[in-house]
């Protein structure tokens, strides 16, 4: 296969004999390390907000792993059983591995995949992870606050942060700060002003989608920096546009 460092490259994350799944390879020269990045439920690995997410992250020396989950692969609109999403979770991770050994991996995803994936960490380490991210976890149904979707977290010794905006309707800050804060040390919690669950922010905040997202991807590359024992120079941060 042909392997364009700065562009994603389109590969196969094989689930088992029969199936496999889409997957796309960002890989910046130069990459510290590797997030294995999932998509939420309504819209899968090249939505424009997925692929801006890795282009900025690329710019700021981290690479990606995208991946459809097998019901959006099939074109269909129901989620995949947990068990099942779990299983491509593990794939995905497994497929990263081979193709970058040489980087620290990191997993999570955009609500839904963040839910899959740290549920299937709870249930079983997933090798050579050392780190959850979350771009909008969804800890409770629209409109109706709880913790209870976050009960598994307690089962997961690794590492978390939480990207979160403050009018997220599927994560109520009353609810998600106590949870991260009884998740101890190894959770971290940044809270965007006024964006939602898609990070969109109103007019009347200051800010733009774009200027927002900048500033929770440049968090996200310090935090994996730190965690994978490794400092950015700095000088890798950049703007992310179009989307």
């Amino acid at each position: 296969m042909n392997e364009a460092r700065n562009d994603a490259r389109s590969i196969r994350v094989d689930i088992d004999d029969e199936s496999s799944v889409s997957g796309l390879l960002q890989s910046p020269p130069g990459a510290r390390a590797c997030l294995v990045l999932a998509h939420g439920a309504g819209a899968g690995m090249a939505h424009p907000f997925m692929s801006a997410v890795a282009r900025g992250l690329a710019v700021r020396g981290i690479a990606t792993l995208r991946y459809q989950f097998s019901y959006m692969e099939q074109g269909g609109r129901r989620p995949d059983p947990p068990a099942l999403a779990h299983r491509v979770v593990r794939a995905a991770v497994a497929c990263t591995a081979e193709l970058l050994p040489a980087l620290p991996l990191f997993a999570g995803g955009k609500s839904f995949g963040g839910r899959m994936t740290s549920q299937a960490q709870a249930a079983a380490p997933l090798a050579g992870v050392r780190g959850l991210v979350f771009l909008g976890f969804p800890l409770h149904a629209a409109r109706r606050p709880s913790d209870t979707r976050g009960a598994h977290l307690s089962d997961v010794a690794i590492p978390m942060l939480f990207v979160q905006g403050e009018r997220d309707a599927l994560a109520d800050p009353e609810c998600l700060r106590p949870l991260v804060h009884r998740l101890g040390e190894r959770a971290a919690l940044e809270m965007i002003e006024h964006a939602d669950h898609s990070f969109h922010v109103p007019k009347r905040s200051g800010s733009t989608d774009a200027e927002v997202l900048d500033d929770a991807l440049d968090t996200i590359a310090d935090w994996i920096d730190r965690h994978a024992g490794q400092s950015g120079t700095g000088t890798n941060r950049g703007t992310v546009l179009g989307w």
